[in-house]
């Protein structure tokens, strides 16, 4: 039936993950809605799925008026779909109908276009429609995930005093002030980071970190004619110092502060400016402890780009790199190194760097996570998918791609995609809204990859069958690495280097060379 599909494609245009959990949830709904009264009865309500009796005084149908709290907070959140004309007994539901369906249909966009009632009207015709279930109407109205420059949709003239609403679970939450400040912002400011602060100067940069990246700059373009400028030119054609053509206002950028300033600096145009890399063991829930961590601790800058420098190395210090040569060159750089890459400089071009909440990089066992502050621009799937672009710090996100870093045109969170799950790994990307908004990457290593050695290991060293497949391998391709056969004989890289000592060790197998350039050699046994 059309009300299911519609209610699919809510889900699918809202295309928000924060309520990734409820989405299961939701689907069940709306397969129920195509099914039998007796399973319209186990419907229950959800993030995006609400239930309103909306029968009126007269009991002829009317739009109940906490139909718009709903409206304001799905439309904040992800989308969602209403169902009016049902009736909640004991935790169920079930189809009371409305008898006079035009009636609610006309009140409704009467409202939608009334601004003293609500600030956007985002259905058509086509996303409220009737549905008959047991010779009962129903209307099932669609509310699609309000855009960017839609944001916030509230109740009444004014976006403050509580009159925002936010979903969460089956609620509608009103919004603090301070949130809903955020979302005004967001609405009215393309770019985040091009404003330019007043009092603030090539004094509060750190030297070195900008003459780390001018050296890095000049590697990649040898023959730039920016390299003759002076540092305040070079900023300039960066975005990082900007002239107000309107004003006449002239001075250091957000960008400009972030990218290359001194942490006390950044520090006293973002109070809550922080940036946070952990590396986490495996019993961190209970140990409360790192191996590794960065944070801007007064020992370094602190500011953006040499949070990157810092974090990029311990990101992938462990990574395996095959033997790789292209036009007799080796080739260090792997498709997980890249996706590491644009996942970081993903976060750090995307945050919202005036929240509460901290860029926040961890590294575990299990894989690596981005925290990144600030609601999703482009709802989830669009930003998975690529082609769609709304960076949040366009300034920083050109100055990262003039040194040859991330990715314009929506294509970086595609290639991180692409890149990770290629190699057989998992990637999620999560929208969640408490404490504030923030969105989360997560990049994790495949099962196998994570698989408890002593029981992969045991069966590996008892198997005289895979002993021989090894051989064999090596056999044929002597520059085979750990990483590789681990592949193709099913089992963890640790399994395969305890199988490689084995055989070294009864003298069936000799490595020749170093480690990195060499090959093995099978011997007679």
């Amino acid at each position: 039936m059309e009300p299911a599909s519609a209610v699919r494609r809510a889900k699918h245009l809202g295309a928000g993950v924060a309520a990734r959990q409820a989405a299961c949830e939701s689907a069940r709904a709306s397969k129920m809605l195509n099914e039998t009264l007796e399973d319209l009865g186990r419907l229950r309500e959800s993030v995006a799925l609400e239930c309103k009796l909306a029968g009126g005084r007269d009991g002829k149908g009317a739009l109940p008026e906490d139909f718009w709290p709903t409206y304001s907070a799905m439309a904040n959140t992800d989308g969602g779909v209403v169902i009016l004309g049902m009736r909640e007994r004991k935790g169920h539901f079930e189809p009371v109908g409305i008898e006079n369906p035009d009636k609610v249909r006309t009140e409704l966009f009467n409202h939608l276009n009334n601004r003293q009632k609500v600030s956007a009207n985002l259905l058509t015709d086509q996303q409220v429609r009737e549905w008959r279930v047991a010779g009962k109407t129903l209307l099932v109205v669609e509310i699609p995930r309000a855009r960017r420059q839609q944001r916030p949709v509230y109740l009444t003239p004014n976006p403050l005093g509580g009159n925002t609403y936010r979903r969460l679970n089956e609620g509608d939450r009103p919004l603090p002030d301070e949130d809903v400040k955020r979302m005004l912002a967001e609405q009215m400011e393309d770019s985040r980071d091009s404003r330019i602060l007043p009092l603030f100067g090539l004094k509060d940069l750190d030297a070195d970190s900008l003459k780390a990246y001018r050296n890095i700059f000049r590697a990649d373009k040898p023959d730039h004619p920016w390299l003759a400028l002076d540092d305040q030119g070079f900023l300039r054609m960066l975005g990082g110092w900007r002239e107000d053509r309107a004003t006449g206002e002239a001075g250091l950028t957000l960008a400009g502060l972030l990218m290359f300033g001194q942490w006390i600096a950044i520090s006293e145009a973002l109070p809550h400016y922080f940036l946070d890399y952990q590396e986490r063991p495996a019993d961190y829930a209970t140990s409360v402890r790192w191996l590794d961590r960065v944070v801007p601790d007064g020992a370094w800058s602190g500011n953006v780009f040499d949070f990157y420098r810092r974090v990029v190395t311990r990101l992938t210090a462990d990574l395996k790199v095959p033997f790789v040569l292209k036009d007799g060159v080796r080739q260090d750089d792997t498709p997980a190194h890249k996706a590491l890459r644009e996942a970081l400089v993903n976060a750090l071009v995307h945050a919202d760097f005036s929240g509460r909440l901290s860029v926040l990089v961890v590294k575990e066992p299990a894989g690596f996570s981005f925290r990144n502050p600030g609601g999703l621009r482009v709802p989830a799937a669009l930003a998975l998918q690529g082609g769609v672009s709304d960076c949040r710090n366009r300034t920083m996100q050109q100055m990262f791609l003039m040194i040859g870093l991330g990715e314009r045109a929506g294509s970086g969170m595609s290639r991180i995609l692409h890149g990770w799950q290629d190699l057989g790994h998992t990637v999620r990307l999560v929208e969640l809204f408490e404490p504030q908004e923030h969105s989360v990457l997560e990049m994790r290593w495949a099962v196998a990859e994570l698989a408890p050695p002593s029981s992969v290991e045991s069966s590996v060293e008892s198997s005289v069958e895979t002993s021989a497949t090894l051989l064999a391998l090596l056999e044929q391709n002597p520059k085979l690495t750990s990483p590789t056969l681990a592949q193709r004989l099913g089992l963890t890289p640790r399994a395969v280097e305890k199988q490689l000592a084995k055989l070294k060790a009864q003298g069936r197998l000799r490595r020749v060379g170093p480690n990195k350039g060499g090959h093995w050699e099978v011997l007679e046994p």
